[in-house]
């Protein structure tokens, strides 16, 4: 890994953490779930025992003792939705249309895309982790220990593969746990235009074969839109990612309602994402499936949208909402999910609480891996961040801040 990673201890060896102001979104606990004067036991890279000092049982006094000095604890941090593998970027294109172009001029000149589509079929699995490296720091520097990483920028059955394998390399090579999406019905190339079923035919279902075959694929992703997929069209991939015993999720309802979002929940979504154009019963839907909502304020906010989620709608039917960066060249470029915290705090009016169970707790049940991580409770990975903050609010009040003093992923102590 890069130097924003440094060893500082040996996961193997009990460490007792002390000291703490431990918010560990346990849902089984009010609020953040916070334990003040807090502790947590790690034995062999989990949790074996966290609550107050005061109650800390006889077999902690054979552990290592770390004081944290009254600082803030949370659950490591989850982005789970991310374009994070890709070749290029798009500033020439953000320079153009500052400059007044529209966006159909800039996809006439080789834009779009289609621009971002060549860069990465232009690199091999080593290109795209070189240069994919760069935004994972980002992310690992402000406390993230878990991601999502989707394909779908190669648009061939190779190249869609072959972002999969960086995927699974960045995980090789990061102290960091990554969880793929394939995304191969993303788009439609070029060679492909006007014949969304061929493209299907031909790339996205016998890549998906194949991709699952060379265990790359943990869930199945596309895009259901008017310039993209249709829900029909969609019902296609789900149905082959069911055969093949793999969740779904969907982008859905970001620039029109569709329908996509109830669609993916009856096949029991694990998510639908982005979401701006849902309706009740597309909320309800959701939340009855368990398929949580994926708000995704950096895309809203490049794109200068003005329809806002029906936040008030989702809370109503009790779905679960989560937050991301949406990381990638063209409407999301951007890596930090404290700055997602407070822009769907001040886009979408999300209190701090949602935020931070967005970015832990619903995050990692929109991954599947609410059982693994996500809250801090026995039993669970030992995946904590370290803040010097006064109080969590800040982690979302803050804009341009990162206020992280250590991660620990695993039981292993790391410093940005």
């Amino acid at each position: 890994m890069t130097s924003a990673e440094k060893r500082m201890g040996n996961p193997d060896q009990p460490t007792l953490w002390t000291g703490a102001r431990i918010a560990t979104l346990d849902p089984a606990r009010p609020g953040l779930g916070v334990i003040e004067d807090g502790a947590i036991l790690v034995e062999h890279g989990r949790i074996a025992w966290i609550g107050a000092r005061a109650d800390l049982p006889a077999a902690a006094g054979q552990a290592m003792a770390r004081d944290l000095g009254g600082r803030w604890v949370t659950p490591g941090l989850i982005d789970c939705h991310t374009h994070l593998v890709h070749g290029g970027n798009r500033a020439r294109e953000f320079e153009l249309r500052l400059e007044g172009a529209s966006y159909e001029e800039i996809a006439r000149a080789g834009g779009g895309i289609v621009s971002t589509v060549a860069a990465t079929r232009a690199l091999d699995v080593e290109g795209l982790v070189a240069t994919a490296l760069p935004r994972l720091d980002a992310l690992i520097a402000e406390g993230v220990t878990t991601l999502e990483i989707k394909s779908g920028y190669g648009l061939t059955v190779a190249s869609e593969i072959a972002m999969l394998r960086a995927a699974r390399a960045l995980e090789a090579m990061a102290p960091v746990r990554v969880k793929t999406s394939y995304l191969a019905a993303h788009a439609t190339p070029l060679d492909y235009k006007g014949r969304q079923s061929d493209y299907l035919d031909a790339v996205v279902l016998p890549g998906l074969e194949a991709a699952h075959a060379e265990g790359l694929v943990d869930a199945v992703d596309g895009f259901c839109e008017g310039i993209a997929f249709s829900a029909d069209e969609m019902r296609r991939v789900f149905d082959a990612a069911m055969r093949l015993g793999l969740p779904v999720k969907l982008h859905a309802e970001q620039l029109s309602n569709l329908g996509g979002a109830a669609m993916a929940a009856s096949y029991g979504a694990l998510s639908a994402d982005h979401l701006e154009y849902l309706d009740a019963e597309g909320a309800a839907a959701m939340a009855q499936a368990g398929t949580v909502a994926v708000l995704l304020p950096g895309a809203f906010y490049t794109l200068r949208e003005t329809r806002l989620p029906p936040v008030e709608a989702l809370r109503a039917a009790g779905t679960k909402i989560a937050v991301a960066t949406d990381c990638n060249p063209g409407t999301a470029p951007l890596t930090s999910l404290l700055l997602s915290m407070n822009m769907a705090a001040t886009f979408f009016r999300l209190t701090v609480e949602e935020c931070l169970a967005g970015t832990t707790r619903e995050a990692a049940r929109a991954l599947g891996l609410l059982a693994e991580t996500g809250t801090l409770e026995q039993g669970k990975s030992a995946d904590f961040a370290v803040w010097d903050i006064e109080s969590p609010a800040e982690l979302v009040y803050r804009i341009g801040f990162n206020p992280l003093h250590a991660r620990v992923f695993k039981g292993k102590r790391t410093a940005p």
